[in-house]
């Protein structure tokens, strides 16, 4: 019986990854940082070796451009990310997410990670502190509008996608966790993140996104515990952006409806068609069509 329950404990004990001074970034990358649309960060924003930042994302944190404190966090990510990479794994997390329920632990997916449609469940069974790791070989790509879901007591501060090469969020994509790329990462329009986008080498590209913080007592130093506390300014930002994912991966990426501008057309053409017969003869008529049309 004491074995057992040892056993038990040891698989559910995973220990979670500190991420130092990275902890405090929203995104993170290595050679560039692209936006486009009106994203909101509510960390940090960082960049090293690499100096350019377009597109004027809204920064709620503090931007670090190739400085020390960029410097730092770098060196502090590729620290948590070996430490993910380096973790023994509890089973597989197959190819495709989508529809799969995951108990704390490690899974590891030897390429390639799909979530092609739906949700994917993370659910913790009552304890606060449990730790989902994704050791991902190659890419991890999610599909549009797919979500990721916390249930039972999981934590976004406690969710980690270690990724070989680069990760890639589809529109209205509603994620979380931390995203840990060797390489490049990309948020597609009006995907949301709880948690942090952080690329070791190139590039993080964002459209339209709303990034919140996921901070717990575990985020920097990786000791375990604490609740998150988001703010409400952050709980009202992503009820927002969730919608607006929601509409987005409805209706394409402009996220408004086309019929009524037909319908505008379609009218119109009624409108000069009625009155043509009422003409009654084509030579008068000439010069009145000539005028009308060159206005």
């Amino acid at each position: 019986m004491g074995t057992l329950a040892f056993a038990s404990s040891a698989l559910g004990a995973t220990g979670t990854v500190g991420l130092g001074s990275a902890a405090s970034f929203s995104v993170l990358a290595g050679s560039t940082v692209t936006n486009t649309g009106p994203t909101t960060m509510f960390g940090d924003l960082g960049l090293s070796p690499g100096s350019s930042v377009t597109g004027a994302p809204h920064v709620l944190g503090q931007t670090h451009v190739a400085d020390a404190v960029a410097v730092g966090a770098k060196n502090d990510l590729t620290t948590g990310y070996n430490d993910a990479a380096s973790r023994p794994s509890n089973g597989s997390a197959g190819t495709d997410l989508a529809g799969q329920v995951f108990l704390p632990g490690v899974r590891t997916a030897s390429s390639s990670l799909l979530l092609s449609s739906g949700n994917v469940t993370l659910d913790a069974q009552g304890d606060p502190n449990a730790v989902f790791i994704f050791q991902i070989g190659s890419t991890l790509i999610t599909g549009s509008g797919t979500t990721v879901a916390l249930v039972n007591g999981a934590q976004a501060c406690n969710v980690f996608w270690q990724v070989g090469s680069s990760a890639t969020l589809g529109t209205g994509t509603r994620f979380v966790g931390t995203v840990m790329a060797l390489a490049t990462i990309t948020a597609n329009t009006a995907s949301t993140i709880h948690g942090r986008l952080l690329a070791q080498t190139g590039a993080v590209n964002l459209d339209t996104n709303t990034i919140t913080t996921s901070n717990c007592a575990s985020s920097s130093g990786g000791s375990g515990g604490g609740t998150e506390t988001p703010s409400p300014a952050e709980k009202a930002a992503l009820t927002e952006a969730t919608k607006r994912a929601e509409l987005v991966a409805a209706t394409g990426a402009s996220g408004a409806p086309r019929t009524p501008g037909a319908s505008r057309t379609v009218g119109k053409q009624r409108k000069h068609a009625r009155k043509r017969p009422r003409r009654p003869h084509a030579r008068p008529a000439l010069p009145h069509r000539r005028a009308t049309f060159t206005g």
